[in-house]
């Protein structure tokens, strides 16, 4: 591995990137399109055509790829479906189509190892493929722990025996929701667990001289997920391995949701350098989910190249710096201390006669009692640079004018100066209440930054211009700690038209634009907030309509659990196993339920994405057989095998027992 200086953030290996790079893995080859080391981030996803269904499963594979996927798994729940593969296999390469193939496996060695002979990768997951999951708590001596390990290598080896003669890869995919209750009993629900859970298996492997795999640490929490994957580099480190590593948030769901929450937990580790392919799962068709993931990876694909030619290094007071969360004060009893992250949006381009645009950030207006209505996801400030507004604003909606135009105002009622560096120096005059300076990390080493006046009143918004932007606001923060602040932070991103004007797939889809600003900021964004970092978000695009602006902010603070907002739908991706219409049925739920602010539902398609796999949801709907749903309270079933027509009804009136139900306004 390269020498480079690195930050340790909670969780384990963080490549701190101050010259950015990837972790050098080792090259695997899955069929003919190899995986690792100096190889590009590869793309996949999943059908989710029964996989009996021989023509359409084909069909839909060839789709995935001509979006521009270059692995496709289908699912093998059973033998039948693992000898089928055959059938499907021999199709695709009928029609000329040889992408890689990739059986997914669950609870059924046998099927893994009929798989085997036939696909060139096979993903079995550690929690279920020996094991067990009864939730049961059981107190292991360290001898009855080696006898389960034991007992495992030999279920495991035979399939191990096979890759190896068959030339077939595997992924060793932990799920954060399915850890076996072995691994429970001794580790709990905790990234140590899913790490420890791959070991295993991995171990097993290392001893069989079989070193065809790829690894995963996936959850529908990107918090846990992300700590996971740099607990898991940081251990193969340690016992001198470097498999590649495939990315993915299980369950996100769909639409604006199911980006933001994949690119925070992606974007974060590619943003590491960690990551050799991603699977963005979406509650949508399979081939909508392959553009989204190379939006998210071509932003890297030439960051390496663009850093060296700008040759700017990133400032840092000292290589030994660990970055840890920033505890700030508070200011104005508003911002920072155990305040939720305040959201700025900029309405300054927009018609400030016309007290309507505001509904666009969240405050809609009453014109016939001429008042304003305010939800969970109205911004917190406006800025409106050096332009004023003909109506009266709402009173609980902070203003921020640039300073220049700040002095001239004669009522300074909830409105803030933003100043330069250079004009807070040398400002006569400063508001009591809340003073907000703009800064770059370059800055902190300015004889105008030492001599900073520092009072109760200051915030800083730190922006970036520097080719690896997350990293160099990353360094900001680390650099106050060194000095000793504790100044409340907002965090600020521009993004110019262009960096949207390219297609993420199919050039004429409208919608393209906004999925790159949400799929950027996410990663820009999330990648800070998911560590602790920053007391505000300011998303600048003047591309982007303010009113996806504002969602955008919120979904953010959502996806990293900053800010709750709204409620939170943990639902699979569908796939050959899915007993109903998942984009369907979620959107029902949606429908019902989504003024539950703070709730988490999981909606899975079936057993296998049960109750494991929705981790912390807090109420569960799941696929139990054809037209039949089981209904879970966390990880406990509630009612069973409830007619589909009626399992929503049910739903909320378990909702409503637990005393969590609200009447929508």
């Amino acid at each position: 591995m390269e020498a480079q200086q690195r930050l340790t953030l909670p969780g384990g290996y963080c490549n701190s990137k101050l010259i950015y790079s990837r972790f050098k893995t080792r090259e695997i080859y899955i069929g003919d399109v190899p995986m690792g080391a100096n190889n590009p981030i590869r793309i996949q996803s999943m059908t989710t055509i029964d996989t009996m269904d021989t023509l359409g499963t084909v069909e839909q594979t060839i789709r995935m790829v001509e979006a521009g996927c270059e692995y496709v798994r289908i699912t093998a729940p059973s033998i039948k479906e693992a000898e089928n593969l055959a059938n499907i296999k021999k199709e695709l390469r009928a029609r000329g189509c040889n992408v890689p193939l990739v059986a997914d496996i669950h609870f059924t060695p046998n099927a893994a190892e009929v798989a085997a002979r036939i696909v060139e990768k096979v993903r079995i997951n550690p929690g279920n493929y020996a094991d067990k999951k009864r939730f049961d708590q059981i107190d292991y001596t360290d001898e009855a722990y080696q006898a389960e390990l034991d007992r495992i290598y030999k279920k495991f080896a035979p399939l191990v025996a096979i890759c190896k003669e068959y030339g077939t890869a595997m992924r060793i995919g932990t799920n954060h929701g399915s850890l076996s209750d072995r691994i429970m009993s001794r580790y709990g629900d905790t990234p140590e667990g899913m790490v420890e859970s791959a070991m295993e298996f991995i171990r097993i492997c290392e001893d069989l001289k079989f070193h065809n795999l790829c690894v995963s640490m996936k959850s529908s929490n990107p918090q846990v997920m992300v700590q996971a994957y740099r607990l898991l580099v940081e251990r193969m480190v340690a016992e001198n391995m470097n498999y590649p590593l495939h990315l993915g948030v299980t369950e996100a769901g769909d639409g604006e949701d199911g980006r933001i929450k994949s690119a925070v937990g992606i974007g974060t580790l590619l943003e590491d350098g960690i990551g050799d392919t991603i699977r963005v799962s979406l509650t949508e068709e399979p081939e909508k989910e392959a553009p989204v993931a190379i939006a998210l990876v071509n932003r890297y694909s030439t960051r390496k190249t663009q850093a060296a030619q700008k040759n700017r290094e990133i400032l840092a007071f000292s290589a030994e710096q660990k970055t840890t969360p920033y505890h700030t004060r508070e200011v104005n009893a508003f911002i920072g201390g155990s305040m939720v992250p305040r959201v700025i949006i900029d309405i300054s381009s927009r018609n400030l006669k016309d007290p309507f645009i505001l509904s666009d950030v969240g405050y809609k207006y009453d014109a016939l009692n001429d008042k304003y209505h305010m939800g969970d996801q109205s911004v917190d400030f406006v800025y409106l640079a050096d332009e004023l507004p003909s109506f009266t604003m709402p009173g609980n909606l902070k203003q921020l004018y640039n300073y220049k135009t700040w002095l001239q105002l004669s009522n300074k009622t909830n409105i803030h100066p933003i100043y330069s560096l250079a004009e807070y120096n040398t400002a006569e005059i400063k508001d009591p209440a809340l003073n907000i300076v703009r800064l770059r990390n370059d800055e902190l080493n300015s004889e105008e930054f030492s001599n900073l006046s520092i009072d109760h009143t200051l915030v800083f918004v730190v922006e970036t211009d520097h080719v690896h932007g997350m990293a160099d606001q990353r360094q900001f923060f680390a650099n106050l700690q060194e000095i000793g602040l504790d100044i409340p932070v907002i965090i600020k991103r521009s993004y110019a038209r262009e960096e949207f004007s390219g297609p993420v797939g199919d050039a004429m889809n409208p919608e393209e634009p906004i999925s790159k600003i949400q799929l950027y900021a996410a990663t820009d964004f999330g990648a800070l907030l998911i560590d602790g970092l920053g007391s505000g978000i300011w998303i600048d695009s003047p591309a982007t309509p303010t009113d996806k602006l504002a969602s955008i902010s919120f979904g953010i603070l959502q996806a990293t659990r900053s800010r709750i907002s709204k409620t939170e739908y943990i639902s699979c991706p569908s796939c050959g196993r899915t007993l109903f219409d998942l984009q369907e049925t979620t959107q029902m739920i949606r429908s019902r339920t989504s003024h539950l602010k703070g709730l988490k539902i999981g909606i899975m398609g079936c057993i296998v994405n049960g109750p494991g796999e929705m981790a912390d949801a807090d109420y569960g709907y799941v696929g139990a057989g054809p037209g039949k749903v089981t209904l879970y309270r966390g990880q406990q079933v509630v009612k069973r095998n409830v007619n589909s027509a009626d399992a929503l009804d049910e739903l909320i009136n378990i909702i409503k027992a637990d005393g969590r139900w609200i009447d929508e306004n």
